[in-house]
C-alpha cells in the first residue's frame, strides 16, 4: 500500500556504521523506529537502534541467517528477534497491530500497515520512523510535539493508558526527559483516573521507571505533577514531594537520594519494590543524622571513621548542602592497625587479638581519627605494658 514519507533529515551518523548497512542490506525495507528517531530529531545522544519491518519474524530470522548475521529469538511473541551483527544487537520487530490488551500485555498479529503500526504505540514523538536514507514518517505530530516539548498520547489517552498502564509512569519519565513547559492537559484526567491499574504493574518495572524518572536532569516539575493527580503518593505512600524541591539545585542526579528526599524512610520501601541489596544499603545509610559544619574536626573524622562517606555526602545534601560537603570529600581516615600488629607485640593469636583491637580502635576514634601507626603501635606497648604491671601486681598480692 501506498505510505508516502512526510519528510526527510540527513541521515544520522550512525546509519551509516558497517554493523547497521549490513542489516539494512538484508532488509531494505526496514525501518529505525522509537527512541533511535526521537532522540535523533531531538539531538541526543542515541543509545539503541530498534527496527521494525513488514516481514515476518520467520522470513527476517531466514533472511539474515543468509547473509551470516546470528538471529537470538528475543520475542517472537511479540514480532521481535535481534540480529548480531559484527557483534552488535539490533531489535528487529514486524509490524504489528494489537488484537487483545489485557492492561499490561497485548496479543498482537503481524500488519504490512505501517501506520497501524505507529498508531498502538504510547506517544507521538516515539511513533516516528525513519529509513536509512533520513526518509520521515510521522503520522501523529511527534515531530511537532517533540520540538514544543509536550508529552501526547497517540489517540485516545484513556485506551493507551487501558491498554497498558504503565503508559502512566512512561508519562513522567517522557514528561521529566523532554517536556519544555507544562504537561499537556489533555491526558490528565485519564492519568488520574489509571491508578488502580498501577497495582497490576511489578514492582521491579514500577521501581525501574520511578528511577528513570527521578534520574533525569530535573525531575521536580514533573514529581509535583505526580503528586498533584495522586500518583506519587500510589507510588511512594507518604512522599512529600516538597521535600525534593528542598534538595539544593546543584545536588547529584542520583534517583536514591533524590527519593530519600521524598521520603525520609525510603529504605522501607526496599522490599516492596523489589530494590537490590545495595540500593537499601544505601537509603538506609542516607537516613542517619547528618553532618553539620559546626562540628570540628576531630568529630567529623570520628563520623568518617565508622561511616561510609557516600552516607555522610547524601545526609548533607538531604540536610541542605552547605560548606560540610567539602570536608567529607576529605580522605576518609582508616584505622591503622591489623590483627598482626596485635600478635607482633606478644598477644598469643585467638579471640584476646579483637579484644585487643577494638579497644585501640576505641581509643584512637577518641582521639579524633588522628594516631599513625607508629602512634597506635606506642599505645598498645603502654597498655600491655600497664595490664602486665597490674597482672604481677595481682598475682604478688594473691601471694600473702
Amino acid at each position: 500500500m501506498a505510505d508516502n514519507a512526510t519528510g526527510r533529515i540527513t541521515p544520522p551518523a550512525f546509519v551509516n556504521s558497517p554493523p547497521l548497512l549490513a542489516v539494512f542490506a538484508v532488509l531494505p525495507e526496514a525501518r529505525i523506529v522509537g527512541g533511535a528517531v526521537r532522540d535523533t530529531l531531538a539531538g541526543r545522544i542515541v543509545h539503541d537502534i530498534d527496527l521494525a519491518t513488514p516481514r515476518d519474524p520467520v522470513a527476517v530470522t531466514a533472511a539474515l541467517e543468509a547473509a551470516g548475521i546470528r538471529v537470538l529469538p528475543t520475542g517472537l511473541a511479540h514480532g521481535t528477534v535481534t540480529a548480531l551483527s559484527q557483534g552488535i544487537p539490533y531489535e528487529i520487530t514486524t509490524l504489528r497491530r494489537d488484537r487483545e490488551t489485557d492492561g499490561r500485555h497485548a496479543q498482537v498479529e503481524w500488519t504490512d500497515d505501517w501506520r497501524q503500526d505507529a498508531a498502538r504505540r504510547d506517544f507521538t514523538f516515539n511513533a516516528l520512523s525513519m529509513a536509512s536514507d533520513g526518509s520521515l514518517w510521522d503520522y501523529f505530530g511527534g515531530q511537532a510535539d517533540l520540538a514544543a516539548g509536550t508529552v501526547r498520547f497517540v489517540g485516545d489517552p484513556a485506551q493507551r493508558i487501558a491498554e497498558d498502564y504503565l503508559r502512566i509512569l512512561r508519562f513522567f519519565r517522557f514528561h521529566a526527559r523532554y517536556a519544555h513547559g507544562p504537561a499537556d492537559p489533555a491526558p490528565l484526567a485519564a492519568l488520574r483516573a489509571g491508578i488502580p491499574g498501577l497495582s497490576r504493574l511489578s514492582p521491579e518495572r514500577v521501581w525501574w521507571e520511578l528511577k528513570g524518572i527521578l534520574s533525569t536532569p530535573d525531575p521536580r516539575e514533573a514529581v509535583a505533577l505526580m503528586a498533584e493527580l495522586g500518583v506519587l503518593e500510589a507510588l511512594v505512600p507518604g512522599a512529600d514531594a516538597a521535600g525534593l524541591m528542598r534538595l539544593p539545585p546543584d545536588a547529584p542526579a542520583d534517583p536514591l537520594l533524590r527519593l530519600a528526599a521524598l521520603r525520609h524512610d525510603a529504605a522501607a520501601l526496599a522490599e516492596p519494590l523489589r530494590m537490590s541489596a545495595q540500593e537499601r544499603d544505601t537509603l538506609l545509610g542516607f537516613a542517619g543524622p547528618a553532618p553539620d559544619q559546626s562540628m570540628d574536626d576531630a568529630t567529623l573524622r570520628r563520623l568518617l571513621a565508622d561511616t561510609p562517606s557516600t552516607a555522610l555526602i547524601g545526609r548533607a545534601w538531604l540536610a541542605g548542602g552547605g560548606l560540610v560537603l567539602r570536608r567529607l570529600t576529605s580522605e576518609r581516615p582508616t584505622f591503622p592497625l591489623e590483627g598482626r600488629d596485635i600478635v607482633a607485640e606478644g598477644v598469643a593469636p585467638g579471640p584476646a587479638v579483637g579484644v585487643r583491637l577494638r579497644a585501640m580502635r576505641d581509643w584512637w576514634i577518641a582521639g579524633g581519627c588522628v594516631a599513625d601507626h607508629a602512634a597506635c603501635v606506642a599505645q598498645l606497648r603502654r597498655q600491655l605494658a600497664a595490664d602486665r604491671l597490674a597482672a604481677d601486681q595481682l598475682a604478688a598480692d594473691g601471694g600473702r
